[in-house]
C-alpha cells in the first residue's frame, strides 16, 4: 500500500485550471480500483491520496498521468507500507491477513 504526497508547484489559481482533469483521472483511478482515498492537504498545499498495493512502477506509471504531475504543477513522494492493523471497517485492506 502506498501513500502519495502531491506538493503542488504552482499557485492555487494556476493548478485549479487543471482541477476538473484530476477529477476525471482520479474517477478512472477509484473504478480501475487502484486509489483506496484521496483529498486536499489542509491548508491546500497538495494531493494526499492512498494507493492500494501494486507495483511500484505501475504506481508511477498511473502518477506519471496526473494532470497536476503531467503539466509540472505539482511533485510527488511516495512512501510504501505493509497495512498490519486497521480498524474493523477496513480488515478487508489488512495485507498482513491471508486472503
Amino acid at each position: 500500500m502506498y501513500i502519495v504526497v502531491l506538493e503542488f508547484t504552482r499557485s492555487l489559481d494556476v493548478v485549479d485550471l487543471a482541477l476538473p482533469d484530476h477529477v476525471a483521472w482520479s474517477t478512472r483511478q477509484y473504478e480501475a480500483g487502484h486509489f483506496l482515498v484521496s483529498g486536499r492537504q489542509v491548508p491546500p498545499d497538495g494531493v494526499v491520496i492512498i494507493a492500494k498495493a501494486m507495483t511500484r512502477g505501475k504506481l508511477d506509471a498511473i502518477m506519471a498521468t496526473c494532470p497536476y504531475v503531467a503539466q509540472r504543477l505539482a511533485r510527488y513522494e511516495v512512501t510504501e507500507f505493509r497495512a498490519t492493523r486497521t480498524a474493523p471497517e477496513l480488515t478487508k485492506l489488512n495485507e498482513a491477513i491471508p486472503a
